[in-house]
This record gives structure tokens, C-alpha cells and sequence, in this order.
């Protein structure tokens, strides 16, 4: 029985070579973050460390720098990856890209739609999950975005994802176009006005698929449901946030941290119902009246757009720099893999 290395695994195991990110994490817990490359040199205001020095070492070990600085060296994980790689638009945090693999169900081979892409973080966690025979379609609305998710990709895989396809324009617009009707397993939806999208989803979504959307504000959240509920076509929905506090760990000092991640955006679940099928609703006592039209426009003071939202632009300037920066690594490693293929035709030729 032959096997194959998952995509990406080779690259998270073994010395380190050039092409590597490695999180260097020096004694009081500051974290930065390289990609080796042969010749480079590692500057702080604490001294250097030459790239050449990590080459070959294993994972895990302790160096000093220039100036006798130690350093501990380790290959960022997926989670320290997203916070850290190039982003032109705001991600969402591995908290709630860990909910929605795991509440929304992204199992291998899933046929799964997102949109829109961002900067790629959440499509990182949806690649990993559908693995190889699975496929993640991400729509976005704008190139540069897609192209910096692009670049994330192939940084964090080291090449292509074979599963991974990208198409620019509106989902709503797009979606019937791309896929047959009920052949999508699940849909993630960060965009400001996700009821907008509804029927493209109901067209795209298997019966029993999950629908997942991801919201920032209350408003957007209530709007959602009142769509969903509309339709008639979804198990009741559900919504949830986490907060996430890290603990301080000293001795007998042991108490929560002073900081957390706190609200980053709701999570709303609902999975589609098979045609003709009427939802059964939760029998509850009745809490207030139907919000009006009227009433919505009082919360949103008008449209959701991300003046409104609070939402902060990315600079042109700062979209080229994260454009450049994004797939770096996967040129230096494709630049390693020549070099070691040259490499061998030499000793082959030598050895003849």
C-alpha cells in the first residue's frame, strides 16, 4: 500500500532549512518571527544572529546572538502563523476559525465555500481540514486581497494547495455560476451584509449542509437571522462569541492575565433543510415584538458599509508591502528545491 505526505507536512518536520519560518522567542516571551534565508542576518537592538547558524539545526533548540542574547527557535504554529503573517485586511482569530472547522463540521474531502477571503487566515484552518480531496472556493471581492491570501497560502503550505480555488467578484453574483445546485457541503460567509447572499446559499447548499456566517456587530446579527428565518428553509439558528484569557503561570502566582482577546465577532450556525420541509421552531414565550423596518434602519443608522462598521481601510502603500511580503517563503523554497535538484545532477554527472 502506497502513501503520500499530506501537503505542507514535510516542511513541519526535520532540521531547518532555508525557506523555514521560525519564531525565535527570546527570555521575556518577545516573539519575532523570520524566514531563513542562507547569507541573511536576524537585527535587534539586542545584537544579530546569522540565518546560517539556524540552517541544519533541529527544531527546539537555544541560541545566543551577537551579543550572547539566547533565543528559542520554533517553527511558528498555525496559530501564531495568522497573527503573524502579511495581512491587508483584518483576519479572523484562530479562536473562532477553531469553532467554525469544528461547530460548522469541516471534515477531509469536504466541498466547502468561503467568502470572503480576507487575508487567508481562515482559509488556512479550511484547508487543513479538507485536506487534498477536498476543495475550499473562495470568493472575494477584491484582487489585492486575493492576492495576499495567495501569497499566505503558499507560505504556509510551501507551494500551491491543490484544493484551494479563488474566484473575484460578488458571491451572490458568482456562486450559481460556479457550482451545481446542492453540491456544496458547507459555506462560510465574513462579509458586512451576509442576507444579501441568502438564495445564491440556499441554490449552492446540500440539504443537511451548515451554513456558517461571522459577523462583528449585534446588529448584522439580527439582521441575519430575521433573513434565515425568512426563507423558511433552516433549522433554527445559533450564535455564540468566545473570549479567550490566557493564564499567568508563575510559582504560586497563578491567576488570570490582565489581558484577553475579548469580542472579535459572533458566530451564527443553521443547516439547510431539505425542499418543502417546514422548520420547527423553538416554542418560547414571546420576548417582544417583530422588529420593523424601521427599527432596523434606528440601529444602523442606514447601510452596514465599513465607515459604519467601524471597519479601518488599509492604505494603498501598506496593500503593496503586504502584497510583496505575502509568498516570500514559497519563492525561497522553491529557489532551495532547484538548488538541491542541481545538486543532484552534478553528483549524478560526477559520479558517471
Amino acid at each position: 500500500m502506497t502513501t503520500t505526505t499530506p501537503i505542507g507536512a514535510e516542511d513541519r518536520r526535520g532540521p531547518f532549512r532555508a525557506g523555514d519560518k521560525v519564531q525565535l522567542t527570546d527570555a521575556k516571551g518577545h516573539l519575532h518571527t523570520i524566514v531563513l534565508e542562507s547569507g541573511k542576518v536576524f537585527h535587534t537592538h539586542r545584537g544579530a544572529l546569522h540565518h546560517d547558524e539556524l540552517i541544519g539545526l533541529p527544531e527546539g533548540v537555544v541560541v545566543r546572538n551577537t551579543a550572547g542574547h539566547q533565543y528559542q527557535a520554533l517553527r511558528p504554529l498555525l496559530s501564531d502563523f495568522v497573527l503573524s503573517m502579511p495581512r491587508g485586511a483584518a483576519v479572523i482569530y484562530p479562536k473562532d476559525a477553531a469553532l467554525i472547522v469544528t461547530m460548522g463540521d469541516i471534515y477531509p474531502g469536504a466541498r466547502v465555500v468561503e467568502a470572503g477571503v480576507g487575508s487567508g487566515a481562515l482559509t488556512l484552518s479550511l484547508l487543513r481540514a479538507v485536506g487534498e480531496h477536498g476543495s475550499v472556493h473562495s470568493f472575494e471581492l477584491r484582487e489585492e486581497f486575493a492576492q495576499i491570501a495567495a501569497g499566505n497560502i503558499r507560505d504556509f503550505f510551501g507551494r500551491e494547495h491543490p484544493a484551494w480555488r479563488c474566484t473575484l467578484g460578488n458571491l451572490a453574483e458568482e456562486l450559481p455560476r460556479a457550482v451545481e445546485a446542492g453540491s456544496v457541503d458547507r459555506i462560510v460567509l465574513d462579509m458586512l451584509a451576509p442576507w444579501e447572499c441568502l438564495e445564491a446559499v440556499q441554490h449552492a447548499l446540500a440539504p443537511g449542509g451548515v451554513l456558517v456566517v461571522y459577523v462583528a456587530t449585534a446588529t448584522q446579527l439580527s439582521r441575519t437571522v430575521d433573513a434565515l428565518q425568512a426563507t423558511g428553509r433552516f433549522t433554527e439558528p445559533r450564535s455564540l462569541e468566545t473570549m479567550l484569557r490566557d493564564w499567568h503561570l508563575e510559582g504560586l502566582a497563578v491567576r488570570p492575565e490582565h489581558r484577553m482577546i475579548g469580542h472579535t465577532g459572533f458566530l451564527l450556525f443553521a443547516r439547510l433543510l431539505a425542499g418543502d420541509t417546514e422548520p420547527l421552531r423553538r416554542r418560547t414565550r414571546p420576548q417582544g415584538s417583530e422588529p420593523t423596518e424601521e427599527d432596523r434602519q434606528a440601529w444602523t443608522g442606514g447601510e452596514f458599509t465599513e465607515d459604519a462598521l467601524g471597519v479601518r481601510e488599509a492604505t494603498p502603500k501598506k496593500l503593496r508591502r503586504v502584497q510583496r511580503e505575502a509568498g516570500r517563503r514559497a519563492d525561497i523554497v522553491a529557489a532551495r528545491s532547484a538548488e538541491d535538484a542541481g545538486a543532484d545532477e552534478s553528483e549524478q554527472e560526477a559520479g558517471a
